[in-house]
């Protein structure tokens, strides 16, 4: 049997990268998982976690269907580059409204139906820019310290409540906006720069978003019963040797 044999997940940005992982591995350890994205495909639930009326629509159409919801990973984000001063009002909310706004629409949806059902558990895709700090990353960083406080908070609330709440820190990961981001940048510098932000990390390398998952599918398997209120750094020593 798998480790998430009969559980039910919904994985929020499941399409591509780190989401698209966890879903994959969720599903080969038996878990049935339910995919949401702002741009649905096919097999996905089309759901723009910032409404707060449609995710407490999907969700409770999740419930009714699945009988309850056992794990909850709030992964969709977006990213921003800017200082406080290159970055405007408009894009700062923005990225509030999808990363921190988006998990507390889907924590709020999600968490009345698991303390209904006798329990459940929940994992944050945070940052090492929860913690720390790196250029140009104002809005972004703010939006990930909001996901680890919120973490710390919903572990607290709920633990009476059979809930589990942890998070994963990342480092650099490569995914398709990494590319898209060293594309857009640094034309015709791709190679030099994918090697320098790859060297930026302790380890020598950028993660791969099955390393994301498969911490991912420890925190939300019963091995982690006693883990929660944690933020997870999976991050080739970013955080503590660099």
């Amino acid at each position: 049997m798998g480790r998430l044999q009969g559980k039910v997940a919904i994985v929020t940005g499941g399409a591509s990268g780190i989401g698209l992982a966890i879903v994959e591995r969720f599903r080969a350890e038996g878990a049935v998982v339910e995919v949401l994205e702002r741009e649905a495909a096919e097999g996905q639930i089309a759901c723009d976690v910032a409404d707060a009326a449609r995710v407490e629509t999907v969700v409770d159409e999740i419930r009714a269907r699945r009988g309850r919801i056992d794990i909850l990973v709030n992964n969709a984000g977006i990213a921003h580059v800017g200082n406080a001063l290159t970055t405007s009002a408009e894009e700062f909310e923005r990225v509030q409204r999808v990363n921190v706004f988006g998990p507390a629409n889907c924590l709020r949806a999600t968490l009345r139906h698991m303390v209904a059902d006798g329990g459940g558990v929940v994992l944050n895709l945070a940052s090492c820019l929860s913690v720390m700090a790196i250029a140009d990353r104002f809005a972004y960083g703010t939006s990930k310290g909001a996901v680890l406080a919120m973490t710390y908070s919903v572990a607290k609330d709920f633990l009476d409540k059979n809930i589990r709440c942890n998070a994963l820190l990342p480092g650099r990961v490569h995914t398709p906006f990494v590319d898209g981001f060293i594309a857009k940048n640094y034309a015709g510098r791709e190679a030099e720069m994918f090697e320098k932000l790859s060297k930026a990390q302790p380890i020598g390398r950028m993660a791969q978003p099955e390393e994301m998952a498969h911490a991912a599918l420890f925190l939300c398997s019963d091995e982690a019963a006693f883990i929660t209120g944690v933020g997870l750094p999976v991050d080739g020593g970013t955080l503590s040797i660099r």
